[in-house]
């Protein structure tokens, strides 16, 4: 009877746009994924793929190539295990469909062509636009390639059949650098746009407006 009285029409109780669970899912996801790409690129200079491309070492995590496999492995864990968090509690609570659907392409034209002049609006803090939504579905899918790729690479004897799947070991070195470079690329215009719309940023730290779901 309480609940009905303090809710008398029925509506869904108000909750802040980013609850708790995901700001800190958030957070911890944006420090690992920074350790896990310094260190990566520690690694990959150890040998690498394209002979034209190596990193400068103050962009590495990592002395020497074993310091870094000793911080992406470390980093590695709490990635896994936290995104994985983060994706179990978007489908159960519907925060991921909400949020990231349905992607219409007269949308994400309409969005490219206001960007490209310069008209980006993000009053409203409550929804994506149909290109943020298609980034994030797109890293989404990268950080799901990385992991598999990376046991295809860490562990090529006892997950020999990815290995294979996805073309031989260097293949899949191929596979795991180039999922990097779309979440790297994911990050940059993740981070353009949240100081083009510095309220996303408070927002993702005090859980921004209320909403009723």
């Amino acid at each position: 009877m309480a609940s009905v009285a303090a809710n008398p029409h029925g509506l869904p109780r108000a909750r802040p746009l980013h609850p708790w669970p995901i700001r800190v899912m958030h957070w911890t996801n944006a420090v690992m994924m920074l350790v896990m790409i310094g260190s990566g690129w520690g690694i990959y200079n150890d040998d690498v793929i394209f002979s034209w491309l190596r990193f400068p070492d103050w962009l590495k995590l990592g002395h020497w190539a074993q310091d870094s496999l000793l911080w992406h492995f470390a980093a590695m864990w709490f990635l896994g295990v936290n995104g994985l968090f983060y994706l179990v509690y978007g489908v159960v609570t519907g925060r991921l469909r909400r949020r990231l659907l349905p992607i219409r392409l007269r949308d994400l034209v309409k969005t490219i062509n206001e960007t490209l002049h310069f008209h980006i609006d993000h009053s409203d803090l409550t929804k994506y636009n149909a290109v943020q939504k298609l980034l994030y579905v797109v890293v989404i899918f990268a950080g799901v390639m990385q992991v598999v790729s990376g046991l295809a690479i860490w562990k090529r004897v006892q997950f020999g059949w990815i290995t294979e799947l996805l073309g031989g070991f260097q293949a899949a070195r191929v596979v795991h650098f180039l999922g990097m470079g779309v979440i790297v690329g994911f990050l940059v215009v993740h981070v353009l746009l949240a100081f083009l719309v510095p309220q996303t940023i408070w927002a993702m730290l005090a859980g921004g407006p209320k909403v009723r779901e």
